[in-house]
């Protein structure tokens, strides 16, 4: 899939490229806005919410919130971001809880954090390995819960999302009818391969998301967000932000995911964004086998047992 058939249009009101959310039919901004850690390193909530504010005047309309942000308080300070105006936003949270009856009160909190009757998307949070997924799939689990939230139109679709293992995202990709994925897609092509034991460095470049897991959810025309596309800051000095961008961008996902915990920097990456021009297929493949070359050894180290939070 080309970039440019999810392109969707630019808002006329901020100039944001839209795209395509997938077999959603949704339409949002090229760049959402990642409330995790970035957004509560703001820590005072009026200065939090004033940041989501200035996200939704320079277009963004997608906010990605979860429980696991601060026990709530990212989806406390979502909600009142978005009070009064919550038309045309995607709101999406997530889930890290794997049982499902304990996570179906958990949804019902974070609908009242955030203010709504309804989000539009709910993923499981940071899918691990093959051990995690079986959690996820059992008949108590957490995917029967979402299945019932949807049923009971908490949640307009379910998704899921992975920093670590691209093997087992891709599992359940081809195993079960999800709407959505989010993924770490970076031009280091970050990504461990699942091994006995836990997870294992395998040195072949194609062990990556980008190559393993975004396949499968382009097949199933899923809507995809990449995350970590400056692997968490792990990458910001071995290329500029502009490139970063460009190479994540240049992918064919919905929207790149960034948090940004200073408003300089939502200035520069949206100003990127807007001014997007894809990177031939040559230019991505030099960056990635320089980058994966240099950093994805002790990048797929350190995401190895990282979740936000």
């Amino acid at each position: 899939m080309a970039v440019k058939s999810l392109d969707a249009g630019t808002d006329a009101r901020s100039g944001m490229p839209m795209r395509t959310f997938g077999k959603t039919g949704a339409r949002i901004s090229c760049v959402g806005l990642g409330c995790g850690s970035r957004l509560l390193s703001y820590k005072d909530e009026d200065k939090a919410v004033a940041a989501v504010h200035k996200a939704l005047s320079l277009g963004v309309n997608y906010l990605d919130s979860a429980f696991g942000y601060g026990s709530g308080v990212s989806e406390t300070w979502v909600g009142k971001a978005i009070a009064g105006r919550r038309d045309g936003l995607w709101i999406t949270t997530k889930m890290s809880e794997r049982d499902g009856g304990k996570a179906m009160g958990i949804i019902e909190a974070s609908l009242k954090r955030l203010g709504v009757d309804q989000v539009d998307l709910i993923h499981v949070h940071s899918l691990l390995g093959e051990e995690d997924l079986a959690k996820v799939e059992a008949k108590t689990g957490l995917l029967q819960t979402l299945y019932k939230a949807r049923d009971q139109k908490m949640t307009r679709f379910i998704g899921v999302t992975s920093h670590t293992d691209p093997v087992t995202l891709k599992e359940a990709l081809e195993r079960h009818d999800f709407d959505c994925t989010q993924m770490s897609l970076n031009a280091a092509l970050v990504g461990m391969k699942s091994g006995k034991g836990g997870m294992v460095i395998n040195e072949a470049l194609t062990t990556s998301f980008e190559h393993i897991a975004l396949p499968v959810a382009l097949k199933k025309k899923m809507g995809v967000t990449a995350m970590k596309i400056f692997a968490q800051d792990g990458l910001m000095r071995a290329a500029s932000v502009e490139t970063l961008i460009r190479y994540a961008l240049s992918l064919p996902v919905a929207s790149a995911v960034l948090g940004m915990p200073q408003l300089e920097f939502m200035d520069e990456n949206i100003a990127v964004a807007k001014a997007f021009k894809p990177m031939k297929k040559s230019e991505m493949r030099d960056l990635s086998g320089r980058l994966s070359k240099e950093h994805k050894a002790r990048l797929d180290q350190f995401f190895r047992d990282h979740v936000d939070a």
